[in-house]
């Protein structure tokens, strides 16, 4: 067993500061003295450590001394076989763990309110979706998690599916039975991968759900940077015993950047020691304040922060008590509208709004003055923008109709249309608001008027809406002739 007070990047990034090596090699700015301004900016000891790999601090591509031993070191941890460090965000991670387990043409049984990166996979590899359409809850408007006897009937109506892909949880906090489709996929020669991006938590606090490793998946993508506290875009990519560690490496090593910011990876390695020492009772803080939160959003009326209640042992297992998810429409306001006040009128930056919800992520670096304040702005949003409850968009689930693989859409020949012209046709690239980044219409799907009035309300909402070639989401491209 390792000595988790370790972080053997972190330490040999030290003992590199002290040599006053002159150097020949990249990055150009040359630890700053080429790019003043940077510095300014960044101060001298994070230009200083913005360095190349080198035989004193390892290469992230093939690990041998420094980045080895913090990755065995993060395995131990979070009780995996092996944890890959991660430097291009948890998309990287789920993309890697994508190619792993499956080939072109071959199947993934998965949720549709995915993440993008997973969609994205599937047109990089050529992989084809066989979705388990979640329940929702109405009232919420949101979607929830897979139900155990849709995941079994997936299985059976696709018994050559290689891997079963569950998020754990959702954006909202909202967990599958992690344990029982672990179980069904195992028993059925398929292999279970988690999204674990808002899951970090998972493996260091009390009281919380089940994480990927614990229930016996066999791969999970983790976002240190979301609740871990390292630094944005750094990520961990766990394996179980099921997984062959070197083959991972290559996946990985196909899309991921030679040349790794150590930065990056030094604040994994220092997020990882931290969490491994102090987890336990840093999370139990962290909960302590969800729940006074939630409480108090609660009183001021109109709101609903939800929380465990809504647990139903099937598609909503268990609960992430950490999510401060609130839905918002019992006081006339979408989600989104909700946040854009937040920012503009009081300077309070939460996660994201949709159509029905705010999630305000409360992590590690939060105190109690954040949460007063924050709940102060809900009251006065409340008292001076409030209104009936009427016409309110529902934001439902809307069941894809898959015509063709993404991959095979996204390359297809494919034509521009006004978008009001599109229904019937078949998209080629991706829609969705982001955050959360859960596609609304992805590459091979038909596009249907439910579809098109959707886009047309959340756009008119203020919603955030990329993927598309036309920024302003005017047109749509669609498959040529089809």
């Amino acid at each position: 067993m390792k000595s988790q007070e370790r972080a053997p990047i972190y330490e040999a990034l030290q003992e590199f500061r002290k040599m006053r090596v002159v150097p020949f090699d990249v990055p150009g700015h040359k630890r700053g003295k080429g790019n003043p301004e940077l510095a300014m900016l960044l101060g001298d000891r994070c230009v200083n450590m913005d360095v190349n790999s080198m035989k004193p601090l390892d290469n992230l591509c093939h690990p041998v001394s420094v980045i080895r031993e913090a990755e065995e070191l993060a395995a131990e941890a979070f009780r995996a076989a092996h944890a890959f460090l991660m430097v291009g965000g948890t998309t990287s991670a789920v993309q890697s763990m994508i190619l792993t387990v499956a080939k072109r043409g071959e199947k993934i049984i998965l949720p549709r309110n995915v993440h993008r990166s997973v969609m994205g996979a599937m047109v990089l590899c050529g992989a084809v979706p066989v979705y388990v359409n979640p329940d929702s809850d109405a009232d919420l408007g949101i979607p929830l998690g897979m139900s155990v006897a849709s995941v079994k009937k997936a299985i059976q109506d696709n018994p050559d599916a290689k891997a079963i892909l569950v998020n754990n949880p959702t954006y909202y906090g909202i967990c599958s039975d992690l344990r029982a489709i672990v179980q069904l996929a195992h028993q059925s020669g398929m292999y279970c991968i988690a999204d674990e991006a808002h899951g970090t938590h998972f493996y260091f606090g009390d009281g919380l759900p089940v994480s990927a490793m614990k229930a016996g998946a066999d791969m999970a993508a983790v976002s240190m940077h979301k609740s871990g506290g390292s630094l944005t875009q750094s990520s961990m990519l766990l394996i179980g015993p099921n997984i062959q560690e070197g083959y991972v490496r290559q996946i990985i090593n196909l899309t991921q950047t030679t040349s790794a910011s150590y930065l990056l990876l030094s604040s994994l390695d220092i997020s990882r020691r931290n969490l491994a020492l102090r987890g336990k009772e840093t999370f139990a803080e962290v909960i302590r304040l969800a729940e006074y939160a939630r409480k108090e959003i609660n009183l001021i009326g109109g709101y609903y922060a939800y929380s465990k209640e809504i647990c139903n042992g099937d598609s909503v297992y268990d609960f992430d008590i950490t999510k401060l998810s609130v839905n918002t429409l019992n006081i006339g306001l979408a989600g989104i509208e909700v946040y854009d006040l937040l920012r503009d009128e009081y300077g309070i930056q939460i996660e994201f709004g949709d159509l029905g919800n705010i999630l305000a992520y409360i992590s590690i670096g939060d105190r109690p003055m954040d949460i007063e304040r924050l709940v102060s702005a809900l009251s006065e949003v409340r008292r001076r923008f409030g209104k009936t409850k009427t016409n309110l968009f529902t934001q439902e689930y809307i069941e894809p109709d898959v015509c063709v693989s993404p991959q095979e859409a996204f390359y297809a020949e494919k034509e521009s249309l006004p978008i009001d012209a599109t229904e019937g046709r078949i998209c080629s690239e991706f829609v969705m608001c982001y955050p959360p980044g859960i596609p609304i219409l992805a590459p091979g799907e038909r596009i249907t008027k439910k579809i098109l009035e959707y886009i047309a309300y959340a756009k008119a909402k203020g919603c955030s809406m990329t993927g598309t070639e036309d920024a302003a989401i005017e047109r749509l491209n669609v498959l040529k002739g089809e």
